[in-house]
């Protein structure tokens, strides 16, 4: 088999989007919730997002622009208010997270066009999804609130509740394709 080698600044941006998309795989999928300065609740999913470190805390979303430059409506809204909160993605969600990937005009909600429910944020001004897993309010990476029956025997969080085998959590396949954190081996 022979090898090439493929320079990004060779690649049309949309190339080099596949390309990345199908080299790391399977990726989580967050469903980041953001308030406009009008008060609308805006619900994005994205699967370039990932820890990055714990010490400080930092998760790492991978915002981005519309053709000539325009900032989407989750990166104006997160540059305007400083806030936002990381809602995890589970297989039970995925209907609905493709429903809040639809380029809505900026007054519509996600939130709203999914059917979603909404709690008020807890460290943040920013409302989390109401029936998702967990949730990273993001301001300083203030924390993480989990569902209850996520904790251990001793009432903190548990990083794998359901064991590797059984986790529901949403994950990006290349292309179009999602798994269960479950199914990928």
């Amino acid at each position: 088999m022979s090898a090439f080698t493929v320079a990004f600044s060779e690649l049309a941006p949309r190339d080099r989007y596949k390309l990345l998309c199908a080299s790391v795989t399977p990726r989580p999928i967050a469903l980041v919730t953001s308030l406009s300065p009008d008060g609308v609740v805006n619900a994005a999913p994205f699967s370039f997002f990932n820890v990055f470190s714990e010490d400080p805390a930092l998760i790492v979303l991978g915002l981005q622009h519309r053709p000539g430059n325009n900032p989407k409506d989750t990166t104006r809204n997160i540059a305007g208010a400083g806030e936002f909160v990381v809602n995890l993605v589970d297989e039970g969600m995925a209907e609905a997270m493709n429903i809040c990937a639809v380029d809505f005009p900026p007054e519509i909600s996600e939130i709203d066009a999914a059917g979603l429910s909404l709690k008020p944020g807890v460290s943040v001004g920013v409302p989390r999804g109401g029936a998702l897993r967990a949730r990273m309010p993001q301001d300083d990476v203030a924390g993480v609130l989990a569902d209850a029956r996520d904790a251990d025997r001793r009432g903190r969080p548990d990083p794998c509740p359901r064991g590797p085998r059984r986790s529901r959590d949403a994950a990006r396949q290349p292309g179009r394709l999602q798994a269960r954190r479950a199914d990928v081996r």
